[in-house]
This record gives structure tokens, sequence and C-alpha cells, in this order.
């Protein structure tokens, strides 16, 4: 069965009858959940439900569940989690560890609601001019620091059964404007880049999924990298990832146009998925006529990523948030 091109949302609680026969038509690859879709731990449930149900297979549902502000479970149904940054420092030298864990806890945590994919790790290299958006949501600002602390979270999502997207890709780091709002350009040049921002992703580029960055990078083009051919090609035979990429929410003030457009011009680009949120009904089916079924490579690729979900490994809870407060001196939670 072909997928479409689209990662798309539920407007509420549960399915409408019209979400449902559009899901149902256009077969998406996935979902993804936000806070208005989260109330109990059974609701959440129902909805993952409703949402397989519609498209009548074991799809991927994805969520934002890095740690601080963009955190979309939040007590009683998760832990509320430092901001990624702050977790790492205050574990000190056990930063790499209690990433892990933080991460297989999260996994736990999105596993038991159904949720089985998580937009994380941030491989976005953080910098004195980076956007406070994004600064403390970043897991260091030198490459082995963030390359190891990113390895470590995928590896706990992995080993919880759930599906790491790492983001974003080629990099944010740079950027001093927030992409929700302005499309922030670029200026470094290629070989800063490529030693740095791209290092990152070149050394997880093993990982099933990436999530792509609305930025200009003037060294390359004057297109956003979400809808830049040379971009994407670069991320394939330079960065050499070849799992699937799915862009950020086109929907972001950072790219213009008609979201059908939009996710036109993205595939046409070279990403495999388009993320559409936040929008009625009739822009959600626009996006997904327009961004049509997957490719053969694509398609390909989004196998792999759904064969990434893997039986958790066991999992002693207590055991594991007593080794995660011991190397953080107790303070795990935010």
């Amino acid at each position: 069965m072909r997928y479409g091109a689209t990662i798309l949302d539920a407007e509420g609680l549960r399915l409408s009858a019209a979400e449902k026969a559009l899901f149902q038509r256009v077969n998406p690859f996935g979902f993804i959940l936000f806070a208005r879709n989260i109330d109990t731990a059974e609701q959440t449930r129902a909805l993952c439900n409703d949402l397989r149900e519609a498209v009548g297979r074991d799809c991927l549902i994805t969520i934002d569940q890095e740690g601080g502000r963009v955190q979309r479970l939040r007590p009683p149904l998760a832990r509320q989690w430092q901001p990624a940054l702050d977790h790492a420092q205050a574990a000190g030298a056990g930063a790499n560890r209690a990433m892990y864990l933080r991460a297989r806890l999260i996994a736990e945590e999105l596993r038991d609601l159904g949720i089985d994919s998580n937009c994380a790790p941030l491989a976005d290299v953080a910098g004195e001019g980076t956007h406070p958006f994004l600064k403390n949501r970043c897991y260091g600002s030198d490459l082995a620091t963030v390359v190891n602390r990113a390895r470590a979270t995928a590896d706990g999502l992995l080993d919880g059964g759930v599906v790491p997207v790492v983001k974003h890709i080629p990099g944010h780091g740079r950027a001093s404007m927030d992409s929700h709002h302005d499309l922030p350009r670029i200026t470094a040049s290629l070989a800063d880049l490529a030693r740095e921002d791209f290092a990152a992703f070149a050394a997880l580029n093993d990982l099933p999924m990436g999530m792509t960055a609305h930025l200009v990078y003037e060294s390359l083009d004057s297109q956003p990298a979400t809808l830049s051919p040379r971009v994407m090609q670069m991320i394939r035979s330079d960065i050499g990832f070849d799992g699937l990429i799915m862009s950020d929410d086109i929907s972001m003030k950072a790219l213009n146009g008609a979201p059908a457009d939009i996710a036109r011009d993205t595939i046409a680009a070279g990403c495999d998925v388009v993320l559409f949120c936040n929008a009625p009904l009739d822009e959600r089916a626009a996006v997904a006529e327009a961004a049509g079924e997957m490719t053969d490579a694509a398609q390909a690729r989004a196998a792999r990523a759904e064969a990434a979900r893997r039986a958790p490994t066991a999992l002693d809870i207590p055991t594991a948030e007593a080794e995660l407060s011991a190397l953080m001196g107790g303070q795990v939670y935010g």
C-alpha cells in the first residue's frame, strides 16, 4: 500500500466523521499529536486507535516531547521534564547517561498512551546568537557534546520502542530568529557549516527519521532548506542521511504561500513527507492532495522507519529514576 506523503493532525480529542473520511481517503504516512488532543490516558489511547483505524494500519504517531516548554504531555500523564540543556548541565559528567535515561523514561510514557515516535533528539549546535526559542532546547554548544547527547537520546527512545526524529536538519543553531514567525537567514560560509552544523547530522545519519529546518543557508541557496533541491541533495549526499525526511510544519510563518503550493514544492525539493498542522479540514485536504503519494524511495524509507519500532527493552522504572536522580543531584524534573 502506497502511503500519502503527509503527516497530519487532528482538531480535538477524538476524530470527527469528516476527519475519519479524509484520513481514510488520503492515507497519510502518520499523525502528530498536540496538547489540544490530550486529556486523559484513556482518551489519548482512544484517539490513537481512531487514527490507526482511519488508515487501516499500525501507522506511526509522533509528538513533540522534548521537555521544558516543548512538551505536549504533562503531569499527571507524564513527568514534567526540564529543558534539555538544563537537564544535561545539571548532570555534568553524567550527561550522556542522564539523557539516555530521560529518553528511555519518555519513551515509556509515550508508548503507554499509544504514541510510538518522538520529534527528538535535536542535533542543532547552540551558539551565542541562537534565538531563545531554541537555545535551551539544544543539547550543547560544541559538536562532540551535541552528537553524544543526541545519540544517547536516540538510543533511549529506540530502546523504549519509540522512533526518534532528529531535527532540525541540516542545522538550526545559527538562527537568530524564530522560524515560527520569521525566515532566518544564515550567512556562515559553507566550510563553517560543514565543519560544525552539518557535521552533527552526518554523525547521526543512520537514524530513521529527520525533520528539516526552515532556514536559508545563503552559501547554498536563496530558498529555505525545506524548499531547496540543492540543500536536500546536500543532506542526502554530503551529510549521508538516508532516513525518512519530513518537513517541519509548513504552516510556520517562515514559509510564504498557499499551503498546498508549499506542500507541492516541499515534495519537489526532495522531502519524503510534508508535516502540516493547525489548519482547517479543507486546507488539510488540499495539502494531502498536493503532496500526493510517496515516491518509491520515500516508501522504502517509510518502511525502514516503521521497522525501527522494536519491542522495548526491559526497564525497572524505580531503578531508572533513582539512577537518574543520583546523576543529577536530585534536580531531575522541571
